[in-house]
């Protein structure tokens, strides 16, 4: 199997207000015959431990990196890193961190924010280091790699859901109506992505409280969506997925050799 994939990565998203909030997309999933399976986070429910361990399938006591303060490059093989390794091309929109995991760091805005490279594990990509940068700019910014540059995996990461749960909490007005803008922006573009022939995965790092955090065991702190549409799905998959089987889910799709574990009965055939 070789395909391309899109990983949306939508940061600090409850399962349970996407499945409420996010009508846009259940439309494209029966339109698609698409399957919306929950995941629950690995521990510590936090933003730059599950980047690692969803883009490399190291949970967070193997990879090292158990807070957000860890700030180094990842010591783990990563889907970029195995994508670009076997003549695949790579691209992120997505928050900095990303970026000093497996590209460079610390993040240098000046040169690491717009970026070409060819010898990078992530070749393409526009990185932003404010967590109120619009999430409207950053599907733009993806779409933009995506028609210059053909990516065969694109990681795309707003971060306007973790930003408002962290100023209003998870059980509020304001969250509940940045999770619709974002149902609604994602709409603008999975059309043509699906047509394009992308195989697309819709997730979250981990969810968010009442409290305006996360980082604990709370259902809502780990438990998040795991959306997946695009013909090389099947369609009755009722299979569990763990957090740390992602990251082989995707290197599955894009025909890598790889060592990381996958879930089974999630593709056709």
């Amino acid at each position: 199997m070789r395909q391309k994939v899109i990983l949306v990565l939508l940061d600090g998203l409850c399962e349970q207000v996407a499945r409420e909030c996010m009508g846009s997309l259940g439309a494209w999933l029966k339109a698609y015959k698409g399957v919306w399976l929950g995941v629950q986070s690995e521990l510590p429910s936090l933003s730059r431990p599950l980047y690692e361990c969803l883009l490399t399938g190291a949970a967070p006591v193997e990879s090292g990196v158990l807070h957000n303060g860890i700030v180094r490059r990842s010591n783990q093989q990563s889907i970029f890193a195995l994508a670009r390794s076997q003549g695949r091309i790579t691209a992120a929109s997505a928050y900095h961190w990303v970026s000093e995991l497996y590209n460079h760091a610390p993040f240098d805005p000046v040169n690491d924010r717009l970026l070409d490279c060819p010898e990078c594990d992530i070749q393409h990509g526009v990185f932003y280091q404010w967590d109120d940068y619009p999430d409207e700019a950053v599907f733009l910014d993806a779409e933009m790699l995506r028609r210059r540059h053909d990516p065969d995996f694109l990681l795309i990461h707003p971060m306007n859901i973790d930003d408002t749960g962290h100023h209003y909490g998870s059980d509020s007005a304001q969250y509940r109506n940045v999770v619709r803008r974002d149902d609604i922006y994602l709409s603008y573009f999975l059309g043509s992505w699906l047509q394009a022939g992308y195989q697309v995965i819709v997730t979250a790092d981990h969810g968010m409280n009442r409290d305006g955090t996360h980082g604990g065991l709370l259902e809502e702190e780990r438990r998040v969506p795991l959306v997946l549409l695009g013909n090389a799905f099947n369609p009755d998959c009722k299979a569990k997925v763990a957090q740390t089987e992602i990251c082989g889910l995707c290197c599955e799709l894009l025909g890598l050799e790889h060592h990381k574990p996958f879930p089974g009965g999630v593709l056709n055939g």
